[in-house]
């Protein structure tokens, strides 16, 4: 059989996607999504629901998203599952690489077929490699970074291709904050989803607090709104000063991607400013390791990061080991945490710190994601221990 005959009887063995790693390795696939083409860090994510809740995470922007559950689009999209606050921002994942390809959508709750959403986000996608392969070389090696490219016609630029993911200088030293932080200031009120309800709306609340937005996610806000506060949420540049005007009776720090050292370069100082006010302060993730550097301790860039919603961690306060969500590349170096920060939390798959409190101070921060979206639930008393806090500080 020729070259021609060949292509004619087998047309969809024609590569229409690839994915091209900073050594020059490339895996063929078949594209989905948006065509073009993004660069990013390669990492996996073993969560087996939630790929849509994932996708839109502000944490994920500078990414490529390999999903260990090869079954992903089966329950569709719809607006509700959706984490971006800022929709005007950059979509959060550059890029999805996936075992299968995506099956008609099969749930009530389905608005569109994960394919179209894609292309309506310009996320591009990739299908049919071995992602065991890919994440037990992610295991080994670490995060690559890479370059996904879709185009229908199967016409690649290789040697470009591979120049860019050569060249591309990762996360390390990139502050991607300013990407997925609000423009401006806003308030909210909504409460977390209820079965055949939605979600509802916070009209009695106890605790006005302030959030700083580093890339913040919907349901990080629900649940403060559903545990009694009143939100304003601010911009990741907001100074101290604006902050406190606001007379809070705490401050949250969100989560955020990118490298945290270069977010806290002004950051910092106002976390700095937070504490020495003795207001109460929460931060979750990103939010957790900027906290970290304000004390004086340093962040490190991770190997393979911790992707998904089976992270076992243990909280050293109460004994107690929980499930939880994660989502980061870069960790608190425990070793450089100085006295007076007491580490709360650890992970039991390797160890790093997971968690911090200051002693004798209103101050607290995690690692990973309670907010459980997607994931476990197993965290929520964080959100409780935060109004705690600032219940016990509005009485004296």
């Amino acid at each position: 059989m020729t070259p021609t005959e060949h292509d004619a009887a087998w047309p969809d063995h024609q590569p229409t996607a690839l994915l091209v790693l900073a050594d020059g390795t490339v895996l063929e696939g078949f594209g989905l999504g948006a065509e073009g083409h993004a660069v990013g860090e390669v990492c996996f994510n073993t969560a087996m629901t939630g790929y849509e809740e994932i996708l839109t995470d502000p944490s994920y922007a500078g990414q490529l998203i390999t999903f260990t559950f090869p079954h992903i689009g089966n329950v569709g999209t719809n607006d509700e599952d959706i984490e971006t606050v800022n929709m005007a921002a950059t979509p959060g994942a550059r890029g999805v690489i996936l075992r299968s390809a995506i099956t008609d959508p099969s749930n009530y709750r389905a608005s569109r077929h994960l394919d179209q959403w894609l292309k309506a986000r310009g996320i591009i996608g990739l299908s049919g490699i071995d992602t065991r392969a890919l994440t037990a070389m992610i295991r080994n090696k670490g995060m690559p970074n890479a370059v996904i490219a879709h185009a229908r016609n199967g016409q690649f630029d290789l040697h470009a291709l591979k120049e860019e993911a050569r060249e591309w200088p990762g996360l390390e030293g990139m502050d991607l904050v300013p990407m997925v932080t609000s423009g401006q200031r806003f308030t909210w009120d909504e409460t977390p989803w209820a079965w055949d309800k939605g979600f509802g709306r916070q009209t009695e609340p106890e605790f006005n607090i302030v959030a700083i937005d580093y890339g913040i996610k919907r349901n990080i806000l629900r649940l403060l709104a559903g545990s009694g506060c009143k939100i304003t949420v601010v911009p990741a540049t907001t100074s101290a000063e604006d902050i406190l005007a606001m007379k809070p009776d705490g401050v949250f720090l969100s989560n955020g991607p990118g490298d945290p050292a270069e977010t806290g370069k002004y950051a910092v100082p106002v976390i700095q400013k937070v504490i020495a006010s003795g207001t109460p302060t929460f931060g979750i993730c990103l939010g957790h390791q900027m906290l970290g550097l304000a004390v004086g301790a340093k962040t490190r860039k991770m190997h393979q990061g911790h992707h998904g919603a089976n992270h076992p961690v243990k909280d050293e306060t109460t004994g107690k080991v929980e499930i939880t969500s994660m989502n980061h590349g870069f960790a608190v170096d425990q070793a450089t945490l100085p006295k007076g920060a007491t580490q709360t939390h650890v992970s039991l798959f390797d160890g790093s710190n997971c968690g911090i409190q200051l002693d004798g101070k209103p101050v607290f921060s995690v690692q990973y994601h309670p907010e459980a979206s997607p994931g476990p639930r197993d965290s929520h008393y964080l959100f409780k221990r935060f109004t705690d806090l600032m219940r016990a500080n509005k009485r004296t």
